[in-house]
C-alpha cells in the first residue's frame, strides 16, 4: 500500500466547501456526558487547518450503533464539546441528509463549522449504499477529507461510496499521521524493535503476530493470550484463557521468531484468583505453579521485571493489548507497571489504541508517549500488513 497520499494541504481549499468525514464515535456515560475527547481533539488540527484556509465546513461523523434514529445517540451534545474545542460557533443540522440540511450547508460562509448528525441513523451508511452517498455530496460538497483513521478499515458510504461523487479528495493530518507511523515505523523502524503484544485472545492478532514477528528484535507477550502460549509451551495454566485451537499456531510462531533470532518473552509469574471476582482471594504464583481451577487475571512483579529488562534498550517499541484484566483494580498492576516503563523509555513509542491507550491514560503515561493510535480495528489491520478501503480510494501524492 502506498502511503504517501493527497493530503488537505495538496488540495486548493480556499472559499470551498469542504466535507471532512471525522471520527467522534465518543464514549459517554449513563448521563451522556462525553467521558473521553480524545478522538476529537486528534480532528482539531485538520479542522482548524480549514478554517485558517476559508473553506466552509461540513463535518460528520458516527456514534455507536444506533438502530435509526436514537436521541440517546445524536452528535448534539458533541458539536457543544467542540464548539468549545475550537473557541468558535459549531452549526449542528439535525439532519445529516435533506433539504434541512442542504439549506443549512448552502448558508455557509468561509470558516464556518457545521456538524452532522449521526451518519449510522441511516443503515445506508453501514451498507456503503451508493444513493447514501449521493445524498451526502448534494450537500453541495466540493473537496472531501477523510480524517476518521477509526473507521478507516469500514467499507461505508462516507468513507467509500462518496469519493465516487466528488473529484477533489484527499486525508487529513490525523490520517497522514496514523499511517507515517503505524506503517513508516514497522517498515524501517530504529533497532532494538520491540513489540508489546497482549489482550484476551491469540485468534484476534494472528495477522499482527505474523507480520511482526518477521520484523521485530523482541516480542513480549502478555494478557489472555499469553496462557495459550504457555500451555502451548506445556505448561498447566488451570482455568485461565486457553484457545486450543490456536495451540498448533502458538507453537509455530515462537519457534519460527526464535529460529529467526528474535527473542521471545512470555510471563514467568501472574496473579491468579479462583474467579474474576475482584473480591475473590487472588496470590501470586510462578506460572508453573497455577493451582487447577484457578485463573491467571494479570502478569506478576518478576514478569514485569523481566519485560522492563526486555524494553531497556529498546529503540522502537510498539504495544498493542493489556497485560490483564486491568479494568480491575486488584489486576490492573502488571498493565500500569508496563504503561510506567514504555512512557519513561528513551525510544519511538507507538500504543495501539483502544484499551492500551485507556491504560496509558490510567497510569498517567499520555505526553510521554510518542504516538496513540486514535483507531483500534484500524490499527490492528495496518499492523497486519493489510490494506486499508478507506485509504485505498484516496488518490496518491503525484509530488516527488
Amino acid at each position: 500500500m502506498n502511503i504517501n497520499k493527497k493530503t488537505i494541504e495538496d488540495i486548493d481549499i480556499k472559499g470551498k466547501r469542504l466535507f471532512i468525514r471525522v471520527d467522534f464515535n465518543v464514549p459517554l456515560d449513563h448521563d451522556l456526558n462525553i467521558t473521553d475527547d480524545t478522538r476529537m481533539r486528534s480532528a482539531l488540527p485538520t479542522i482548524n487547518y480549514a478554517i485558517d484556509e476559508g473553506a466552509s465546513i461540513i463535518l460528520a461523523s458516527h456514534l455507536g450503533r444506533p438502530k435509526g434514529a436514537d436521541p440517546k445517540l445524536s452528535l448534539a451534545t458533541v458539536a457543544k464539546r467542540l464548539q468549545r474545542l475550537l473557541g468558535k460557533e459549531v452549526l449542528f443540522a439535525p439532519d445529516c441528509i435533506g433539504a434541512q440540511t442542504q439549506k443549512m450547508a448552502e448558508k455557509l460562509k468561509a470558516g464556518d463549522v457545521l456538524l452532522l448528525e449521526n451518519l449510522r441513523y441511516y443503515p445506508g451508511e453501514e451498507q456503503n449504499d451508493e444513493d447514501f452517498a449521493r445524498s451526502l455530496a448534494e450537500l453541495g460538497i466540493e473537496v472531501y477529507i477523510n480524517d476518521a483513521f477509526g473507521t478507516a478499515h469500514r467499507k461505508h458510504a462516507s468513507t467509500i461510496s462518496i469519493t465516487n461523487h466528488i473529484k477533489d479528495k484527499g486525508c487529513g493530518f490525523l490520517m497522514k499521521k496514523e499511517i507515517t507511523y503505524l506503517v513508516g515505523a514497522v517498515a524501517d523502524p530504529a533497532r532494538p524493535f520491540v513489540s508489546i503484544l497482549g489482550g484476551a485472545k491469540v485468534s484476534g492478532k494472528i495477522g499482527v503476530i505474523e507480520n511482526l514477528g518477521k520484523r521485530v528484535d523482541k516480542v513480549i507477550i502478555g494478557g489472555g493470550m499469553a496462557f495459550t502460549f504457555l500451555k502451548a509451551s506445556g505448561y498447566d495454566v488451570g482455568d485461565s484463557l486457553v484457545e486450543d485451537s490456536m495451540l498448533d499456531f502458538a507453537r509455530e510462531i515462537k519457534q519460527r521468531a526464535v529460529a529467526r533470532g528474535v527473542k521471545f518473552y512470555l510471563p514467568v509469574d501472574c496473579v491468579v484468583a479462583p474467579s474474576k471476582d475482584p473480591s475473590a482471594e487472588a496470590k501470586l504464583v510462578p506460572v508453573q505453579e497455577i493451582p487447577k481451577g484457578w485463573t491467571g487475571l494479570d502478569i506478576g512483579p518478576a514478569s514485569v521485571h523481566l519485560f522492563r529488562e526486555a524494553l531497556a534498550n529498546a529503540k522502537t517499541i510498539l504495544w498493542n493489548g493489556p497485560m490483564g484484566l486491568f479494568e480491575l483494580d486488584a489486576y490492573s498492576r502488571g498493565t500500569t507497571a508496563i504503561a510506567h516503563a514504555v512512557g519513561s523509555a528513551y525510544a519511538l513509542t507507538i500504543v495501539g489504541g483502544g484499551e492500551t491507550a485507556l491504560a496509558i491514560q490510567q497510569a498517567g503515561e499520555l505526553d510521554n508517549i510518542s504516538f496513540i493510535s486514535t483507531g483500534g480495528g484500524a490499527a490492528l489491520q495496518l499492523l497486519e500488513g493489510e490494506d486499508l478501503p478507506g485509504l485505498r480510494v484516496l488518490p496518491d501524492n503525484e509530488r516527488t
